[in-house]
């Protein structure tokens, strides 16, 4: 048995399958598939070793945060690259370090160092490193470094 996520788009899965590729350096095409309709096809490709799916149909749904990718980075020079590559072109920014890409599709950038304070046992840290987040679009680590230490 396989899972994969499987995304949805009208008419631009090769397109978005491409640009995913662009920005995550550890990925590649895993097939392309024409179907008999002309305006459907299927593509699989792989993100840091996560297989996806994405279909080219008509489609009048649109994406929420309800499901998201979550890209969890090692500091600020790879929150910055992947926050900048994935709002590149129309994406836009959201709160506490979402966004959605060109596509619409919800995507966090979020540091490790911001999942282990506010997961800090000392509450009063972790309530400090959140109410930051808060204010934020990107995550800047050092701010929230700042407001952790009090």
């Amino acid at each position: 048995m396989k899972i994969y996520p499987h995304l949805w788009f009208k008419g631009r899965a090769e397109e978005a399958m491409e640009f995913y590729r662009s920005v995550f350096k550890d990925s590649k095409t895993l097939s392309q598939t024409k179907l008999p309709d002309p305006e459907l096809s299927v593509v699989r490709f792989e993100l840091a070793g996560i297989p996806i799916q994405a279909l080219n149909a008509g489609s009048h749904v649109t994406y929420n945060e309800a499901f998201s990718f979550l890209v969890e980075t090692g500091d600020q020079a790879e929150t910055d690259y992947y926050w900048n590559a994935l709002i590149a072109d129309g994406g836009r920014e959201q709160p506490c370090g979402w966004l959605t890409d060109k596509f619409g599709v919800y995507w966090q950038v979020t540091p490790t160092i911001l999942l282990e304070m506010i997961a800090d046992k000392d509450r009063a840290k972790a309530e400090r490193a959140m109410q930051a987040m808060y204010k934020m679009k990107k995550i800047i680590i050092a701010d929230l470094e700042q407001a952790y230490r009090g």
